[in-house]
Formats: C-alpha cells, structure tokens, sequence
C-alpha cells in the first residue's frame, strides 16, 4: 500500500500546502482520500483523473472536499468521460459541494454511496472501517485494511477514546494536529494537538505516525518534535508530494490481526 500526500494544511491551502488529500494506492486501485481546497492540481501531477478508482471523504467541511467539484468536472465534461466515480461520503457530507453545479451536468460522472460513521465497507481491495469521531459536523475516522498494510486516518476529531482502537497496530497513523500544544477552549472537543496525536500514536502501538491538518504556519519541526515526547517511532508532517510505502513484504502484524479480530466479535 503507497500514500502520496497531496496537501495536508488545515483550513484553507497556502501557497506551498493544498488543504487534506491523499492518494492511497494497492493491487493497481487508485483511491483518493479527502479531495481538499487545491488539491486537484497536485493530483494531476501523479496521476490523470481517470485513473482514480474511487473517492473517500471522512466529512463534509469544503478543506476536505471542495475539489470534488472539479475533479467530476474534468472527467464528466471530456469528450469521452470515464464511467462514473464511486464517491463515499457521509450521508449529506458533499451535498453542497455536488450542488454547485446543475444536476444533470454532472449526473453521469459520479455515483454517491452514502455511509453512517461505524460502518463497515469494502472500496476496490481495501476493507474500510469507519468510527464516528468527534467534529464540529460528522466525521468519519478511516481504516483501510489489505492483507499486507493497515491505515488509520482521524479526518478531523477531537480526543477521543475510538482514536487507539482506529489505529491499532496501524502500519501508518495519518492523525490531525491542527494545533501543537493546546487547542483553544472553545475548540477542544473537536480538534487534535500534536502532543495528542503521539500519545494516541503511542497507545494504539501504530508503527509510524504522520501529522496532517497543521494550521496555516504552523512550525512543521516543532509539531514532529512535540508528537515525539510520546512517540518514539518515525514521524512525518503531511507535505505535497510526500510518500510513504508501507509494509508490503510479510504478514499482517499481531496487533492488526487482533484488532479484526475484536472488530468482528463487537
């Protein structure tokens, strides 16, 4: 299983970071994961549109999704459009993105499957997990599972205790740290910090973690160092172009084969 990051900036996109977007690629199926603000031009820039299989978002928030718009369009509006796109999301997450344009002009490029956090699906080869995680609207926390890999992606969340059970034994936790050390009062309950997100990382015995979702101008270096007072394996920061393989050679580790386990028996 590969990811390519295509942009992991909270919000809004700057000049150098488009918003969350993730290309996760296995058996030759093409997945995106959370096409943000900006990120369509990064995706061009290792694969034609296509070539996407399919299109997971964890929730409805337009730095997640607003480039579904004309990502359906480039493919809808060619003359020889591909069949339509698979797009999983939230029941009612990219309704408003999907209204921006009249119905039937892009009615044949997509086919929506709406999902409830918590449940259990399968995209192309990947087995997909989902966890109602806490957000200002619904957001879905994801895990892919293949026979070789394993994924664990918050979206967008605030703490919770469903946070080491996504992530165990994950061979990648891709975990939002919109904050280093403290998220504002207000906030709290529905955003993560650097520092939670190694601790999370370290509960949930993940091999790697990667920090996404930084808020604009946020120190990258900073954000690494204070995710690894409580995690002592590698860390990323999501960065365009970023990617990462993980585990293709071997068996599935104990911990992910156990986490099945306790998915299937709850």
């Amino acid at each position: 299983m590969q990811l390519t990051v295509l942009g992991g900036c909270g919000a809004w996109p700057t000049a150098v970071q488009a918003c969350s977007g993730y290309l996760v690629e296995y058996a030759g199926f093409r997945l995106l994961i959370d096409p943000g603000y900006a990120t369509l031009p990064r995706l061009l820039q290792h694969s034609t549109v296509d070539a996407v299989d399919a299109v997971l978002v964890s929730h409805g928030h337009p730095d997640h999704c607003a480039d579904l718009n004309p990502l359906l369009r480039a493919r809808g509006l060619r003359d020889d459009p591909p069949p339509a796109l698979p797009v999983y999301a939230p029941h009612g997450a990219v309704d408003a993105v999907l209204a921006l344009d009249k119905p039937s002009m892009l009615a044949q490029a997509y086919h929506l499957y709406g999902f409830t956090p918590g449940d259990r699906f399968d995209i192309g080869p990947f087995t997909t997990d989902t966890w109602l995680l806490p957000h200002f609207v619904p957001n879905a926390g994801i895990r892919l599972t293949t026979p070789e890999a394993v994924l664990a992606y918050t979206g967008d969340t605030g703490p919770s205790s469903d946070l080491p059970r996504l992530a165990q034994g994950a061979d990648l936790f891709l975990s939002e740290a919109t904050y280093i050390h403290q998220v504002p009062t207000a906030d709290a309950p529905y955003l993560l910090t650097a520092r939670l997100a190694g601790q999370y990382a370290h509960q949930a015995g993940a091999t790697r973690l990667m920090l996404t979702h930084l808020w604009p101008g946020t120190d990258p270096t900073l954000a690494r160092e204070v995710a690894a007072e409580a995690f002592a394996h590698p860390i990323d920061v999501a960065a365009p172009g970023l990617v990462t393989n993980l585990r293709e050679e071997g068996q599935r580790s104990n911990s992910a084969e156990q986490h099945d386990t306790l998915r299937r028996n709850n």
